[in-house]
């Protein structure tokens, strides 16, 4: 199995970090100290180099530091046992620039795909307690990493949903050349809509065991959980769809149905996990289903994807927090970063991996 690894990184300017720059162990490193020191935003520097952009979705000047009117990380990679230099820069009010081995990225997107990634954060409870957007940005961020064709039909789709809302928005909507329009961006709905369905449900079948193994092995099987997907298109066509539901997006001025409204449905022993999970069960729902990603796309590329593990052994029971481990030490992981405020804790967890480390004091 091909290992992904990051060996140095230089931060300037990123959130709360000024000037740092890190040289990494290949296997393990643990980065230690209060909250607020950017712990974090050392994390997401290094999944912002690996996708292209902040694992929290911030806009550009919200990255770059308040007191500099710029960013740049730059990191050393081995990829399918290959170097590789990425840099990305930002200047304040100006567009993001990504470098593979000093050569510009035309599209963002193309990046995708070329180091696999997975985080795990404490604020991935917004899985469980936010609308149906996180959760489908999910599934789609990890079929994009392993699939281009899907990543560039859903960048489509998105962008004929746009035009399509701004017609509804246009208080000439009713006109003759609108309705033409929206027909054109109808076709083009329905064409892109089917095989982005097939994608995800096909998905879903196949990465649900994954999380299903995880969870028993985190729970000690106390518990069942299951992953369902719940779309439109399970009962009309995306044609049917859009012309049963035209005089209501009139009024809404929005596409109200189509793969855009797609779900995920979590329970735990046939319970909502929203509305019937404790605490402690929706953080190791969370946890499975993010090791289910990491070894999804494991299987997928042929190479382990970095595991980036963002405080998230806190107000887990020791139980809990040796079965993650030892479910990680057994799924032959490459690169993994931990931080924790508790060192103690780290070094435990070393100790049960037993394998080459270091750890940053911050």
């Amino acid at each position: 199995m091909i290992s992904n690894f990051i060996n140095k990184i230089l931060i300037i300017n990123y959130k709360n970090i000024e000037d740092k720059e890190f040289i990494f162990d290949n296997k393990i490193n643990c980065l230690v100290g209060n909250n607020g020191v950017g712990k974090t935003n050392i994390l997401d520097s290094i999944f912002h180099l690996c996708i292209g952009k902040s694992y929290f979705n911030l806009r550009n000047d919200q990255i770059i530091n308040k007191k500099n009117d710029f960013m740049l990380i730059e990191g050393d990679f081995v990829c399918n046992d290959k170097n590789e230099k990425i840099v990305c820069s930002i200047k304040r009010g100006g567009k993001k620039v990504l470098k593979r081995n000093n050569k510009a990225y035309k599209k963002l997107s193309d990046h995708l795909g070329l180091i696999p990634v997975v985080l795990i954060s404490p604020y991935d409870t917004d899985l469980i307690n936010d609308g149906s957007l996180e959760r489908r940005k999910f599934i789609d961020s990890i079929i994009s990493q392993n699939n281009k064709t899907y990543l560039n039909q859903l960048i489509d789709y998105n962008k004929i949903i746009q035009n399509r809302n701004k017609l509804f928005k246009n208080s000439n909507y009713n006109t003759k050349s609108n309705l033409e329009m929206i027909d054109v961006y109808d076709e083009e709905l329905i064409k892109l809509s089917r095989p982005i369905h097939e994608i995800r449900k096909s998905f879903i079948d196949e990465f649900e065991p994954y999380f299903v193994e995880k969870y028993k092995k985190i729970s000690s099987e106390k518990e069942y959980v299951s992953i369902s997907y719940k779309s439109d298109l399970h009962k009309k066509s995306m044609k049917e769809l859009l012309k049963d539901s035209l005089k209501k997006d009139f009024i809404l001025q929005y596409t109200s149905s189509g793969i855009h409204k797609d779900d995920l449905i979590f329970n735990i022993d046939s319970y909502s996990i929203k509305k019937f999970g404790s605490q402690g069960q929706q953080k190791s729902f969370i946890i499975a289903l993010k090791l289910a990603q990491f070894e999804y796309l494991k299987e997928k590329t042929g190479s382990s994807p970095i595991l980036l593990m963002d405080d998230i052994f806190d107000k887990l029971d020791f139980n809990r927090v040796k079965n993650i481990v030892n479910i990680v030490n057994d799924t032959n992981f490459g690169q993994l970063f931990i931080s924790d405020t508790d060192r103690d804790r780290v070094e435990k967890i070393l100790k049960t991996l037993n394998l080459s480390s270091k750890i940053f004091k911050l």
